[in-house]
């Protein structure tokens, strides 16, 4: 029994296995996972385990960047409305706040923007690199190694205990994304990369990387450039979510940083993930038409379909985000016209409320195409390789970083549930795994494991 149950923060625990007793302390409305592991049946055994796929009910740190409340439609960076964020920021500013704390003063904003837009640009043999690609292959992908990559271009990365030089990682990381991003893009569309124009801000160079042809400068529409730096902005810091969890994970080893974000955009490639929206854009487009949903919807109820985009593992009754889309998305149709996706999408909506498939409306479906809708003058390519440059390098890289400092952690290793079977007898007397005899059989043998094992039934469940 512990010594904390005077404290009236605390959870008091019985195992009704051995009848024994134990208080648990309560810190920011969670329990320490190790406190569990006094709760055993004997002095020798194991101690007790949470197990949690997926990471529905476990935190995995202490966090003051961003706050959410699912249920209320609530979404914070530092403490600040990201309506407010939204509406009178830039991209550049958030990043500043979400890496330090506190939004920047007017001196440190101009040097923090000098920084970025002058380490923008890339070694040229990272740009051989690129070219070396196949023509159609996927931006993610391309993107993924090349971050991946810069980690041979900066061995000096490694230095994570250094502030100084971590600063200096994050700084490249943010600077480069863009860069790597568009040339990503204009590798699958085969024209020739475009280099950084650092007389533009960081958005409308993000442009001009991706669109810029023969003329001597590309000027942006502003109204695009205000909608993508908003998007940027909304997407920057999302909690623990699959891809900053990856980069945080990965970096737990003290890697370098470019590895673990090359991880993080290796997590946000996966369908469930960044490509939800993806996804919606697909299901819209099968459909086609606002007269094909009621026959949509039966094949929805007969298992036949899928209805994508309808909830959020997150926002169970609204998006915060996706008020602030919607009035980009009316700046930038006037741009590039409307989308006629959205209406099957409002659509969809009615008619799967109507019919009870869904039980409450939901705003996040038309989020998913409005945040689409946003760049709907880009290329797919281009809005994938979007996808990535926005999540949150700069978020990211505060995970390896705030665990850099001494008294950290060790790597990240979750436990396991172990599955107990009965001991397996050895393998069949002087014949090997794969059957051999002699020789073969001795270089071959593994006892207690089959092949069996080995490529086809797993010991353990991992968590």
């Amino acid at each position: 029994m512990t010594d904390v149950a005077a404290n009236s923060d605390s959870l008091t625990v019985r195992d009704n296995r051995t009848g024994q007793q134990y208080d648990i302390a309560i810190t920011d409305n969670t329990i320490a996972a190790k406190d569990l592991g006094q709760i055993k049946v004997a002095d020798d055994a194991p101690g007790l385990a949470t197990y949690d796929p997926g990471f529905v009910n476990t935190a995995s740190c202490r966090s003051a960047v961003t706050y959410i409340d699912g249920d209320k439609g609530i979404l914070e960076y530092r403490g600040y409305p990201i309506e407010q964020l939204a509406e009178k920021s830039s991209f550049l500013e958030v990043a500043y706040l979400l890496i330090h704390g506190d939004l920047p003063t007017k001196e440190q904003h101009d040097a923090w923007v000098h920084e970025i837009t002058y380490h923008t640009f890339v070694h040229e043999n990272v740009k051989g690199f690129m070219h070396g690609f196949r023509y159609d292959a996927h931006p993610m992908g391309m993107l993924m190694a090349s971050v991946g990559a810069l980690s041979t271009f900066y061995p000096d990365a490694r230095n994570i205990t250094d502030a100084d030089n971590r600063h200096m990682q994050i700084v490249r990381m943010i600077a480069k994304m863009p860069t790597l991003g568009a040339w990503s893009f204009r590798h699958a569309q085969g024209k020739p990369f475009i280099y950084p124009d650092n007389d533009l801000s960081y958005t409308a160079n993000f442009l001009s990387m991706l669109f810029r042809m023969s003329e001597k400068k590309f000027a942006a529409d502003e109204r695009l450039v205000k909608a993508l730096d908003v998007l940027f902005i909304l997407h920057a810091d999302h909690e623990q979510n699959a891809s900053t969890n990856a980069v945080r994970s990965v970096g737990s080893t003290q890697v370098d940083p470019y590895s673990a974000v090359s991880a993080g955009i290796g997590a946000l490639f996966g369908p469930l993930h960044g490509g939800a929206n993806e996804a919606v854009l697909r299901m819209l487009r099968r459909i086609g038409t606002k007269e094909n949903i009621p026959s949509f919807i039966e094949g929805v109820k007969d298992g036949n379909e899928k209805l994508m985009g309808f909830g959020h593992r997150v926002y169970k009754n609204y998006d915060p985000r996706a008020k602030i889309i919607k009035k980009s998305a009316e700046d930038v149709f006037e741009v590039t016209g409307t989308n006629p996706l959205l209406d099957i999408a409002k659509e969809l909506e009615k008619i799967a409320l109507e019919d009870g498939v869904l039980r409450q409306p939901q705003a996040l479906p038309q989020r998913r195409l409005l945040l689409r809708a946003d760049l709907r003058g880009l290329p797919v390519p281009a809005r994938d390789v979007h996808r990535a440059v926005r999540h949150r390098p700069h978020a990211g890289l505060a995970g390896p970083v705030a665990r850099a400092g001494p008294g950290q952690g060790a790597e990240d290793r979750p436990a396991q549930a172990d599955l107990h079977r009965a001991p397996r007898a050895d393998l069949h007397p002087g014949r090997g795994a794969l059957g051999l005899t002699g020789v073969g059989a001795t270089f071959f043998t593994l006892p207690k494991f089959s092949l069996r094992e080995h490529t086809g039934t797993p010991r353990t469940v991992e968590a």
